[in-house]
């Protein structure tokens, strides 16, 4: 039955579908422009050449897996697909809870398989030609293993939580899912540096010497107290470069990937320490993650109301209404609000990102050594000089590297 829910649903997934194309045709069009005069010293015309290459083959593969996966969805939809699942997993009466897992599971199993040879063409075809991709085939089965198996482990069980709650728990069902989920991601956030991430990536303490002493002292100078300054091995699957901040309390690090190091002078790899630490001392993690909770509880409150109506279930040809059924239904549901929220959450992450620079670049008293450390960054990662404004306020958590370079200089 094609009621209001329906039309709502169908026309978000094909706006966002138009969108998207749209975006990254104008995103093409932006890549043919001249190489800024700032990026003369890190790219010669065959570079950047290539870095044009490689963004443009990125965009056209991204509108094509876009297109790809809205007619799987489509099709999955109007042939009545859900409803055969769900009469099928009722089948086999386990319980509601169970019965919901493998609905779940199954949906998430199939979308997996069916989206696995774009993931692996990515992989070992277009990173492979443009020098990214270190991945082995041994590598790559083995990361999905593990992936598959923490999923299990560590989602179900939250998953089942979720749809008890919602199941026996009345009004009060999406509080208490939105407290568990808040706790369980502050679990998360604390585990996953020490037991998680440890089973894809090797994470060894940054050898003595004076880039250790350098981080060191600077970290003391600021008052932040670093625990740990550790080496990723980014190197075992690609050759792209990055540093990231992750935990808290305790297990607070930062890592740098092996290829940073590499490609990186000792002062221009401080400026990128300083970077990730002016995130913590502009408490922006602290921010993002309450903004983040609040609107988590929202989408809770929204589907606790969303759960009762039978027009919801009426849309996707169910039989039976369920709240497993209905998690999925409701997330497909609120795509036109995310489409509004999610260039708002970028833009503030555009905004932390020039914070953390301003931040690096004057606590080192060095800001030419950021500019210079942002410019090899783009240059070792093909990146694209001059996105097309509109997508960059649709998609980007950073601002284009053009930019933060001008507002150091500003600053």
């Amino acid at each position: 039955m094609v009621n209001i829910i329906a039309w709502i649903v169908l026309g978000a997934i094909i706006l966002d579908t138009i969108l998207g194309a749209v975006m990254n045709y104008l995103n093409l069009k932006s890549m043919r422009a001249p190489l800024p005069d700032e990026f003369s010293d890190v790219y010669d015309e065959e570079r950047y050449t290539k870095a044009g290459e490689y963004g443009a083959e990125k965009t056209r593969f991204s509108i094509i897996t876009s297109l790809y996966s809205a007619a799987i969805l489509l099709l999955f939809w109007f042939l009545g697909g859900f409803n055969a699942l769900d009469v099928w997993v009722r089948g086999l009466e386990y319980g509601e809870i169970i019965t919901g897992l493998i609905f779940i599971s199954a949906l998430m199993i199939g979308s997996s398989l069916l989206t696995m040879p774009f993931g692996i063409y990515n992989t070992f075809s277009i990173e492979e030609r443009y020098g990214f991709n270190k991945t082995t085939w041994k590598t790559y089965i083995t990361d999905k293993v593990k992936s598959t198996l923490l999923g299990a482990l560590i989602g179900l069980p939250l998953l089942a939580g979720i749809l008890a709650a919602f199941e026996y728990l009345g009004d009060y069902a999406w509080l208490v899912g939105w407290s568990g989920v808040v706790l369980f991601s502050l679990i998360m956030q604390y585990i996953a540096p020490t037991w998680i991430m440890p089973l894809f990536n090797k994470f060894e303490d940054l050898e003595e010497g004076s880039l250790r002493e350098k981080i060191t002292n600077y970290a003391d100078n600021v008052s932040f107290p670093l625990k740990n300054i550790l080496v990723m091995d980014g190197s075992k699957r690609s050759a792209h470069s990055n540093a990231f901040f992750t935990g808290f309390g305790k297990n607070k690090r930062i890592a740098l990937f092996d290829t940073l190091i590499e490609n990186h002078e000792e002062d221009e790899l401080l400026a990128v320490v300083a970077h990730e630490i002016g995130h913590y001392k502009k408490r922006h993690i602290i921010k993002s993650t309450l903004i983040s909770f609040a609107y988590t509880g929202i989408m809770f409150f929204l589907l606790g109301l969303a759960l009762q109506s039978e027009m919801l279930f009426e849309a996707f040809y169910m039989e039976n209404m369920s709240v497993y059924a209905g998690l999925i239904f409701f997330g497909l549901l609120y795509q036109p609000v995310n489409m509004i929220i999610s260039p708002i959450m970028q833009a503030l992450s555009r905004k932390h990102e020039y914070e953390a620079d301003e931040w690096a670049s004057k606590t080192t008293g060095k800001p030419e050594y950021m500019i210079s450390a942002l410019k090899k960054l783009s240059a070792d990662n093909l990146s694209n000089l001059t996105p097309h404004p509109f997508y960059v306020f649709m998609n980007y958590s950073h601002p284009p590297v053009l930019q933060r370079i001008r507002a150091i200089r500003k600053t």
